[in-house]
């Protein structure tokens, strides 16, 4: 069920276009990407339906769906659970991750002009100002958004498609090391921009490596702990 005290905002407001499935189907995705619906969580139908303002219908066919796409769980006279994901799933998730990204950042460093440049350094600010913030959630978000650009800046449309493809369960893993994280990793975004810059492929491909690696440590770290 939905913690009780979530944050104002917490829970997605359900605009009317579109399919109520699909956006049950969104509003629930989100809620389990930013861990507003935390791993292990049991997901009651009734409950759900009364947050979201819906029909207990459109939550029962938003977990089947989420359940096929691995996260939820759908547990024989138990019910529905939020995926709690093993170390193996973060260890491929990241591997892969890292071979796209690794790519996108020699690419950007090809490719990026000024503008694209300028905005990474805004991203990277603003991110820092979150981490100061301690907003855990706007740091991720901009997290997201400075790899995303990287990717925008490679110029490659297929590996974009690819990563779009990993990206909400990147944030998934991401979120809970984001505090671990800090301003190290920004300090690690500012030396990929650096590297981008001087279009240094070789640099930008080593420091996107270290910079996964370095997320995937951080993430066995706090699931040891």
């Amino acid at each position: 069920m939905l913690p009780t005290g979530l944050p104002q905002g917490t829970v997605p407001r359900l605009e009317r276009p579109g399919p109520l499935r699909e956006r049950v189907y969104e509003a629930l995705l989100e809620l389990i990407t930013a861990r507003a619906l935390e791993p292990g969580r049991h997901l009651v139908e009734s409950e759900l339906a009364g947050q979201l303002g819906v029909s207990r219908q459109p939550v029962r066919e938003a977990l089947q769906r989420l359940n096929t796409e691995g996260w939820v769980d759908l547990r024989p006279a138990q019910g529905a659970f939020v995926h709690e994901p093993t170390q193996a799933e973060a260890d491929q998730l990241l591997s892969v991750r890292s071979l796209l990204e690794a790519e996108a950042a020699r690419l950007a460093a090809l490719n990026a002009d000024k503008a694209g440049i300028d905005a990474l350094h805004e991203i990277a600010g603003q991110g820092r100002l979150a981490v100061a913030a301690h907003d855990v959630t706007r740091a991720v978000a901009l997290n997201a958004a400075f790899h995303a650009k990287i990717m925008e800046l490679a110029g490659n449309a297929v590996l974009a498609e690819l990563a779009a493809q990993v990206d909400r369960r990147v944030r998934w893993h991401y979120t809970p090391v984001a505090r671990l994280r800090g301003g190290t990793s920004w300090d690690e975004h500012e030396e990929l921009i650096e590297a981008i810059d001087s279009r240094d492929g070789q640099r930008a491909t080593r420091l996107m490596r270290e910079h996964t690696e370095h997320t995937r440590q951080s993430y066995h770290e706090q699931d040891n702990s």
